[in-house]
């Protein structure tokens, strides 16, 4: 899940609002929410504005 949700903002190549994310890879929003938390704990995902994201530098 969480490498769909990389690639998924990858291929958006701008911040993102989670339920974009889970439309573009045909999952529950919830779900995405969750790698999300995942990969903001890890560096690999950052917040620039609220309820959006947008991959991180690591």
């Amino acid at each position: 899940m969480e490498k769909k949700v990389l690639n998924a903002m990858k291929k958006a190549g701008k911040p993102v609002r989670p339920g974009e994310v889970a439309k573009m890879i045909g999952a529950e929003s919830k779900d995405v929410s969750k790698a999300i938390g995942v990969l903001k704990k890890k560096g690999k995902v950052i917040s620039p504005k609220r309820c959006y994201y947008a991959l991180g530098d690591a």
